[in-house]
């Protein structure tokens, strides 16, 4: 039998759904005015390095390379293994994060992992 894994991507601002399953924060700064009860799990050291994350500041024409530059970051990073173990328990996860833009780290992390969980 074949285990279907959903990754799904939400604000952190939107309203809590049970099929949310368990909702890791993957920013590296906690969100203004959020509760602690609308995450499950803060992953900080899974989100870009503070150097990548102020050179891209959401600027859609860096996009490609700020993935580039994050996959690197990602496939050095040992915390990631913590995210995937999290995946692989529950099946159900929903990467949050706080940025208004597309273009953010989640959208790139969610690439990123399914990349790594493809069978």
């Amino acid at each position: 039998m074949i285990k279907v894994i959903v990754i799904k991507l939400k604000r952190v601002y939107e309203p809590v759904d049970k099929d949310d399953g368990i909702r890791v924060l993957v920013d590296r700064l906690w969100p203004r005015g959020v509760s602690k009860s609308k995450v499950d799990v803060w992953l900080k050291d899974v989100a870009p390095s503070e150097d990548l994350r102020r050179w891209f500041n959401h600027d859609p024409s860096k996009w490609e390379e700020f993935k580039r530059r994050y996959f690197d970051e990602l496939d050095k990073n040992p915390k990631i293994e913590i995210l995937l173990q999290l995946i692989r328990k529950n099946t159900n996860v929903t990467l949050v994060y706080a940025s208004k833009s597309p273009y953010n780290n989640a959208v790139a992390l969610k690439e990123y992992l399914e990349k790594l969980l493809k069978p």
